[in-house]
């Protein structure tokens, strides 16, 4: 079983394979793969009541950001995940 490596861009991840060699799968990521909602919808329903909800981040608690998974990057975890 060999070890994943997660990095940003294909490039990072094509050199940093051949440096690892065979014991170690690197993938790249694209960017960042949690961000901050973009619009309502993007709000959990467990949240959505929560006063802070619309600003993304929870400012009653130290500012704790609400990240989420955007949709467009659901599929790109994925594979990540069964990497």
């Amino acid at each position: 079983m060999s070890s994943l490596v997660i990095v940003e861009s294909p490039a990072k991840a094509k050199t940093i394979s051949r440096i690892l060699g065979k014991g170690y799968a690197v993938e790249a990521s694209y960017g960042h793969v949690r961000d901050l909602p973009e619009n309502a919808d993007q709000i959990p329903e467990q949240v959505k009541k929560e006063p802070w909800a619309r600003l993304g981040v929870n400012v009653s608690q130290e500012f704790e950001p609400l990240y989420i998974i955007p949709q467009d990057k659901k599929k790109h975890i994925k594979k990540l995940r069964d990497a």
